[in-house]
């Protein structure tokens, strides 16, 4: 099986866990979180989980390191808001801040990785699971979100994290240049050469993956 256009471009932006598509939980999230901090956190963590982890998954292409991103990601939102008040809570765009701390928390990922031996072959990124699918469309899915995994993996790391919050976590691109702090210009183009990219490499399986020690050469954005 082979990934197809739709799979490159129609990626599940949850995981079964709550948060898909657009932000329609985002202004009553915030209001929660400027009320009650640890009350809004929970409405903040059950409206973005999904979201967050799909992004992270796609991001990275190993489940448990997805895991580990994204409870990284929600623990630095925690300790970011103790320190904001009420007023500048209640102004936050919730899942665009959130994939702002998770990019950056992926980004230092790569940098500790760097310093690290290279890890294992993508083994283990299947999309994730749908709780009312069949068995035979199950193991359909999870072939293609591997190769889907695998192909991400090859992309330098602005077109992946372009591509990803595009078409994975169907962010608009004006929210992309907000998190990975780049002109919207340049997110399409990293977008549009990704895809290009990945439809490319659907054809060549053989081209080698990349080597995460070596810098990104479209690395342009800064952390926050």
């Amino acid at each position: 099986m082979t990934v197809t256009d739709e799979a490159l471009t129609h990626a599940p932006a949850g995981d079964g866990r709550g948060g898909t598509g657009g932000d329609t939980a985002g202004a009553r999230v915030a209001a929660a979180l400027a009320r009650d901090l640890d009350e809004g956190f929970a409405a903040l963590y059950e409206a973005y989980r999904g979201a967050v982890f799909s992004t992270a998954l796609r991001l990275c292409g190993r489940w448990a390191e997805a895991e580990d991103l994204s409870a990284e990601a929600f623990l630095r939102a925690y300790r970011a808001l103790t320190g904001y008040e009420a007023g500048r809570i209640a102004e936050l765009r919730p899942r665009a801040w959130l994939l702002t701390i998770l990019t950056n928390v992926w980004r230092n990922s790569l940098r500790s990785a760097a310093r690290r031996p290279p890890p294992g072959p993508i083994e283990d990124a299947p999309d994730p699971p749908d709780p009312g699918e069949g068995v035979e469309d199950a193991a359909a899915r999870h072939e293609t979100g591997r190769e889907l995994a695998g192909l991400l993996a090859r992309l330098p790391h602005q077109q992946r994290a372009a591509v990803v919050l595009r078409h994975v976590t169907d962010l608009p691109v004006a929210e992309i240049a907000a998190v990975l702090d780049l002109p919207e210009g340049t997110v399409k183009s990293h977008i549009s050469r990704g895809l290009a990219r990945l439809r490319a490499l659907r054809t060549a399986p053989g081209t080698p993956g990349p080597d995460r020690s070596a810098p990104d050469p479209e690395q342009k954005g800064g952390n926050r």
